[in-house]
């Protein structure tokens, strides 16, 4: 399921958004030569951020369909190969182990996938060379071989085959990352999200309901914290700004600034989690989606701000309540 981890992703995203929006209307002239101070109309960042997850869902459920049909590819071929004017032997003698994959036919069963699918078939790409292309790259693998070779089926080689084609044919195939970016425009926001996601799932569909990829629980934790952020920013930044010293705000990458108040509300309003925890989970976003120096840089404010609050005594975290 997504985590907490793919969760501030998401609200550092959405805030992202939606302050370049605002920045971008409150810079634009008018006839005079003013700055328009005019706020723009409010975009609903919770809406934003609900897209943002409606589309990671999507994109989740279009690799496991691809996935799917690739397995089940190697009935098409072997039917293909049996129709020319001429087949040979070999033709005639197609391997289709794959199509009967163990673990293929239990994600096939699965009743929140097959309505999932159903809800989302209408929108989903389809592109026959790709997964042509991708299944005779399948064919020609020593992994490949070495699974079709072996006529017992063993859970592992069943699970490990399907990973395989994933991690090894899918997400390093040019051809197919190409496809998926045509068409979805959060691939590289997501990829590496999706990629854990389907790791997690492979090894155990049967936990996985698609209605539900994200509880209420992380719903209220994802809202929240992306209102908190917004609504506590100047909060926020009293406490951000006497830690950068000869730092000009304006000159600090802006996701690094935005990563900083998402850890000072989570310091703040979140009481379930603890500050190390908060820390380190910006840190690592900040080296991932910042500058090279980010994490450092985030890690120093961050960890200063929290030893404050322990010695002044105002780490008396409170829920926060959208004014």
């Amino acid at each position: 399921m997504i985590s907490r981890r793919n969760i501030r992703v998401k609200v550092m995203q959405t805030l992202y958004s939606v302050e370049s929006q605002f920045a971008e209307a409150g810079s634009t002239g008018d006839a005079a030569g003013k700055k328009n101070l005019v706020p723009p109309a409010n975009p609903e960042p919770a809406k934003i951020l609900q897209k943002q997850f409606e589309q990671t869902s999507q994109l989740f459920v279009y690799l496991i369909h691809f996935l799917t049909e690739l397995g089940q590819y190697a009935e098409t071929n072997a039917r293909n190969r049996a129709s020319k004017h001429l087949p040979t032997r070999e033709d005639l003698q197609v391997n289709t182990k794959i199509a009967r994959n163990e673990l293929l036919l239990k994600i096939l069963d699965l009743p929140s996938w097959q309505k999932a699918y159903k809800e989302e078939k209408k929108y989903l790409p389809e592109n026959p060379e790709i997964l042509r292309k991708v299944f005779m790259e399948l064919m020609e693998s020593e992994k490949y071989q070495q699974y079709i070779a072996e006529k017992e089926r063993e859970k592992k080689e069943e699970k490990d085959i399907l990973e395989y084609i994933f991690t090894d044919l899918m997400l390093a195939n040019d051809a197919f990352t190409g496809h998926v970016e045509e068409y979805f425009v959060n691939w590289d926001d997501d990829a590496e999200m999706l990629n854990v996601l389907m790791t997690n799932f492979l090894n155990k569909p049967a936990t996985y309901n698609f209605q539900e990829l994200m509880s209420k629980e992380k719903w209220g934790f994802a809202k929240g914290l992306l209102e908190t952020t917004l609504d506590k920013k100047e909060l926020a930044m009293d406490y951000i700004k006497p830690k950068l010293k000869n730092w000009d705000p304006e000159r600090i990458a802006v996701l690094d600034m935005i990563l900083m108040r998402m850890g000072v509300c989570e310091f703040l309003f979140f009481e379930t989690i603890p500050p190390k925890v908060t820390i380190n989970e910006y840190i690592d976003l900040a080296k991932e989606y910042s500058t090279p120096q980010s994490g450092q840089f985030v890690n120093g404010i961050l960890d200063n701000i929290h030893k404050d609050l322990v010695r002044d005594n105002k780490m008396h975290k409170i829920a926060f309540k959208p004014s």
